[in-house]
């Protein structure tokens, strides 16, 4: 649901979720003071319950993991308690994952604090951590028992996060309509303010996206059919992400990903030469680069792809769209194979200026 969970105070629409259950409340170093702790306090949890690991990308890890699990096994928590994930899209995965591997699962509660989180990666129960070789490789499908978003706490968020969110919002305009596109590039300036986060559009937003997430999700749950357009310019965005030590944020490595997976369908066949174009113009409008912030050889983005959740038999798939709301695959059960060659030219065209 979309209200007041933090801002506003919302405790009691989790103290309904949770029931008698005991609440284990796991958040980041930066969220916790901001948001965690109060929301925590509110629901009577004592310190010892209350979790919580460094900010970052690098925290999402199997040892990341381990320690959780062991905090909660040492404080006696058991079956019959539940997770509160209160964070961004790190905290969200990781908490999830927790949840999902606890006494073989226990239930999560899902209180994102991103627009990334909130329109995204809190809604449609994967959970995971990153590994060496790539990107939530390990991890489960665990549905939350609630996703809270409230986007007044979007107005603490630095623009750069924002716009981070903004590329998952980007995707599903892509891969549902000409209409969600229109709209969302519509209110590009009003969005990509943190200063307007109490207003409408950014009410509208996060509760269009879920709209749309989950729309997906009912569909498909476990990801063997049109769910995989929802990794529309992730097969390349998470590559581009491991290739630069995950220096870059995610939203400007989707975006990255998208644009590149557009020249991919040009170069297939599948889609108008003019899809590219139409990505690069709804990027920029929404404030996020067109090219990795690091020199990227196309070599390397390629390498990383192996590593990819999508591969298949060794050929890696791609979710690509013939035209915005229109996706590709659907006979073939929307994953695409790609040949090394056609990525190489696809990355060369779109990696540099």
């Amino acid at each position: 649901m979309v209200g007041p969970a933090l801002a506003g105070g919302g405790a009691e629409y989790v103290r309904d979720a949770i029931g008698q259950r005991r609440a284990v409340v796991i958040s980041d170093s930066n969220v916790a003071p901001l948001y965690a702790d109060a929301l925590a306090e509110a629901l009577g949890v004592p310190t010892r319950d209350r979790l919580v690991f460094p900010a970052g990308e690098q925290s999402k890890s199997r040892e990341e993991w381990a320690r959780l699990t062991d905090a909660m096994l040492a404080n006696g928590v058991g079956r019959d308690s539940v997770i509160v994930a209160v964070g961004g899209g790190v905290v969200g995965d990781l908490a999830g994952f927790v949840a999902a591997t606890y006494m073989r699962g226990i239930p999560v509660v899902q209180v994102p604090t991103t627009l990334l989180a909130m329109i995204d990666a809190a809604v449609g129960g994967k959970t995971g951590v990153d590994t060496p070789a790539g990107k939530n490789l390990v991890g489960a499908f665990h549905q939350p028992s609630l996703v809270l978003a409230d986007p007044a706490v979007l107005a603490t968020l630095p623009a750069a996060q924002l716009r981070n969110g903004l590329a998952e919002a980007l995707k599903h305009a892509m891969i549902s309509s000409a209409v969600e596109l229109e709209w969302l590039l519509a209110n590009a300036a009003t969005l990509t303010d943190p200063a307007n986060a109490q207003s409408p559009p950014f009410t509208e937003l996060v509760a269009r996206n879920l709209q749309i997430k989950a729309g997906v999700v009912q569909r498909d749950e476990r990801e063997s059919g049109v769910r995989k357009s929802l990794n529309f310019g992730h097969t390349i965005g998470h590559a581009v992400e491991l290739a630069c030590d995950f220096t870059m944020p995610h939203g400007e490595c989707v975006g990255v990903g998208m644009r590149t997976e557009a020249e991919i369908a040009v170069r297939l066949g599948i889609a108008a030469p003019a899809l590219p174009g139409r990505v690069e113009t709804a990027l920029t409008a929404l404030g996020l680069p067109l090219f990795p912030s690091r020199p990227l050889t196309p070599d390397a983005v390629l390498a990383a792809t192996r590593a990819d959740k999508k591969a298949r038999a060794g050929a890696v798939e791609y979710a690509l769209v013939r035209d915005v709301g229109i996706v590709a695959g659907s006979e073939s059960g929307y994953g695409t194979p790609v040949d090394d060659q056609i990525v190489l030219g696809a990355l060369s065209e779109c990696l540099s200026g």
